[in-house]
């Protein structure tokens, strides 16, 4: 009787740890904003690290008004293959899956909504318009044909789905949910995991899965440090910002070697600010159009253009800017006012730096050597060709002349080598330099 008692007990004890052991944490993340690289790759780590702890699932919050294709392709790929069930939950009410986010939501293993929000509006956008119709057509096609291997696999309203893409239409959770488009409607996150506890679901490869939600432990994955200052540097406002702050800095240390601070900061901010662009759909004519910008506000600095040249330059600099960015999407572009606030400070200041720093390369030069020529002096001592010395500039120079000067005499610089001035009296100044002193000076060894 003691036997049989302590293999009941045991039973009893093993069977709290075999039912640990084989149900998994449910993983969450929340995708909020416009879906691009980093988003992509966020959602990507997110299903690695599912399959890696073994996961009963991974919850995908939802709220985006679409996003970069490529990125949207990444994360639907990533979905198909995950060996751990998606759910993707477009939540919380007022919120909307469009156009990429339509994808991403028909391609999870279970596609649910809350009351109030809508899904949709699917078909390729470009910025700025296209005249291209084969490259429309092309786009078009290739989105429809992506949209129906996923929803004939997913067994989904392919009809419905098309009309999203064809038609941009867009559809409520309700309709959605009576249109075959997704599996559930939930009132909250509690209620979805409550309705899918026991619910049985055909994974992409076509096996059979049953989920276990109930008295499962939620984890919210968020994003990595790296990946937080990705997201905030690949703003395109604050990109520009820091690519404009760096190309000052940049040329401040350059203009005036030695200030150490503003090459440091300047080079951290213009590469801060090529690390967010490469994050960003940047166009060739964007990068154009500030160049030739840079290039007029140059010419405007080296010639007299009457403001035409500059004005040119702030026009450019200011399209150049609003096109630099090529996204359909308000989140993705930068915005007008900020083009404009940037560009006229750019311009004012780039054309007076331009102007100083032309200015000292053509005005003459009036220390060191080169700058004693024809200069006034008064001799130290008595001059003549074996040598004397002259003050200049509050400095005594060693200084020859082939004819000889008294001590106190009014001397001119004719010209110095080798710290040495070649003088001649200051009562010569109309004659013409006696050539013999210059052969002198050309023949003294070094």
């Amino acid at each position: 009787m003691k036997k049989v008692m302590a293999r009941i007990l045991f039973i009893v004890l093993l069977l709290p740890a075999a039912s640990t052991t084989l149900s998994g944490e449910i993983l969450k993340v929340e995708v909020e904003g416009v879906i691009d690289p980093i988003t992509a790759e966020f959602i990507q780590d997110a299903v690695r690290n599912a399959q890696a702890q073994n996961a009963e699932m991974l919850l995908i919050r939802l709220a985006t008004p679409g996003g970069l294709g490529i990125s949207m392709q990444e994360i639907v790929q990533s979905i198909l293959n995950s060996n751990v069930p998606v759910v993707c939950f477009v939540s919380p009410p007022g919120a909307h899956a469009a156009s990429a986010g339509f994808f991403i939501l028909l391609a999870a293993d279970v596609a649910a909504m809350a009351p109030g929000t809508n899904t949709g509006s699917a078909h390729p956008v470009f910025p700025f318009g296209m005249d291209n119709e084969v490259m429309l057509d092309k786009v078009r096609n290739d989105a429809l044909a992506n949209l129906r291997s996923i929803v004939q696999r997913r067994e989904r309203n392919n009809e419905l789905a098309q009309q999203a893409v064809l038609e941009s239409k867009s559809f409520t959770a309700q309709e959605a949910l009576e249109g075959n488009l997704i599996d559930l409607v939930a009132e909250s996150e509690q209620d979805l995991l409550a309705r899918m506890d026991g619910m049985e679901i055909r994974r992409f490869d076509g096996s059979v899965h049953k989920l276990r939600t109930s008295g499962q432990i939620v984890r919210t994955v968020e994003k990595t440090f790296r990946q937080e200052i990705l997201t905030t540097i690949a703003n395109p406002n604050l990109a520009l910002i820091l690519g404009v702050i760096g190309l000052l800095g940049l040329y401040l240390e350059f203009s005036s070697p030695g200030l150490i601070f503003p090459g440091v900061f300047g080079g951290i901010c213009f590469l801060l600010a090529l690390l967010g662009f490469s994050l960003l759909p940047v166009t060739l004519i964007g990068v154009l159009l500030i160049l030739l910008a840079i290039g007029l506000f140059i010419a405007e600095s080296l010639i007299q253009g009457f403001g035409i040249l500059g004005a040119g330059g702030i026009v450019s600099m200011i399209l150049g800017i609003i096109f630099l960015i090529d996204s359909p999407y308000p989140a993705l572009r930068i915005d007008w006012g900020l083009a404009v606030g940037v560009a006229l400070p750019f311009a004012l200041i780039s054309i007076f730096l331009a102007r100083l720093a032309i200015r000292s390369y053509r005005s003459k030069v009036t220390t060191g050597e080169a700058g004693f020529s024809n200069q006034a002096a008064v001799a130290h001592t008595d001059i003549d060709k074996n040598g004397g010395t002259v003050r200049i500039q509050g400095e005594l120079w060693r200084a020859h002349s082939s004819v000889k000067i008294d001590k106190g005499s009014r001397v001119r610089v004719v010209r110095a080598r080798n710290l040495d001035l070649f003088v001649e009296p200051l009562a010569e100044e109309s004659r013409p330099v006696d050539e013999s002193n210059r052969e002198m000076v050309e023949n003294r060894p070094e």
